[in-house]
């Protein structure tokens, strides 16, 4: 399969109006009319960052996929909500303005946690989960010691009372190396674990990650941490309320979220199963997109 190395832009993108006024920016990708698929963006990320090989899958194969900002990003309206769980509320009302009954849900990384409460606050919607990488929680009688993520538990307080100053900090860092961004991620993939590095040096992907960053960032970069402070909470949920059929994608040399984290939370889940990606890195679930479409695709609910 031939990737192109710049990425085309979606087949539709704009925003449509959730709870409290606010708003949801969305990309989609692939038949306007095919069976629906949300991309839930790492931490950080944007609507779309999404691999070109998931973007061709989906044009091949008849599929939607459908990339969201979370708050804070894009064009979405900044919001921290009070836990994993009520972002549900703002993806049924997405649903609905798309004119999509069911859903299968893909979260990478800290978008995992949101594509599992999906699967817990949207059952009779959400027809299957995948996760690549997925953060685990750090509250709660699911929790799971160790890894990145404790950086941010050990700062929680400073997180929440300088989210708002701080992501304006990280809007203005941002915009001030726009200039030099594709060097600064070629700095950023030097240092990275191989698996990594090898997928950031593939011209299609270092494309796709520049595209997303550069333009989820136009306006405001507040949406990571916001997920950090939610991930240092409890999630509005328990692992055994994920009732729908969960597939877990996980690199066994996970730098960033180890992967007996994910282990750890594929055990608890009623209803999972996980799949080894073996020596590759945190960014692993990204290269073999195909491969997770198709995944889910045979999925249903039990």
């Amino acid at each position: 399969m031939l990737h192109r190395e710049q990425p085309r832009r979606p087949t539709l993108e704009g925003s449509v109006a959730v709870r409290d006024g606010r708003r949801f920016s969305f990309a989609e990708y692939g038949s306007h009319v095919g069976p629906a698929i949300v991309w839930m963006h790492g931490t950080p990320g944007a609507r779309r960052q999404i691999p070109i090989e998931a973007r061709e899958y989906a044009e091949e194969h008849g599929l939607r996929i459908i990339g969201i900002d979370r708050p804070g990003i894009g064009s979405s309206t900044p919001y921290l909500y009070p836990n994993v769980l009520d972002w549900t509320g703002d993806l049924a009302l997405l649903l609905d303005a798309l004119g999509i009954d069911d859903v299968r849900v893909i979260g990478l990384s800290g978008g995992g946690p949101y594509a599992l409460a999906a699967g817990a606050g949207l059952p009779e919607r959400v027809r299957g989960v995948g996760v690549l990488g997925g953060v685990a929680p750090t509250r709660g009688p699911d929790a799971v010691g160790g890894g990145a993520i404790q950086l941010a538990v050990r700062l929680a307080p400073l997180l929440s009372v300088g989210r708002v100053p701080l992501g304006v900090a990280l809007t203005t860092a941002i915009r001030t190396v726009r200039p030099v961004a594709g060097a600064g991620l070629d700095l950023y993939a030097m240092v990275q674990p191989v698996g990594d590095k090898n997928l950031l040096s593939r011209p299609e992907f270092k494309a796709m990650f520049l595209d997303d960053l550069l333009n989820g960032s136009r306006f405001q970069t507040s949406a990571p941490l916001a997920d950090l402070v939610l991930f240092t909470r409890e999630w509005g949920f328990d692992l055994a309320d994920v009732q729908v059929p969960v597939r877990w994608w996980h690199g066994d040399a996970d730098h960033i979220v180890p992967f007996r984290h994910g282990q750890h939370v594929v055990d608890r889940l009623p209803s999972a199963t996980m799949s080894v990606i073996d020596g590759e890195s945190h960014l692993g679930g990204l290269g073999i997109t195909a491969a997770v479409l198709s995944e889910l695709m045979s999925l249903d609910t039990v």
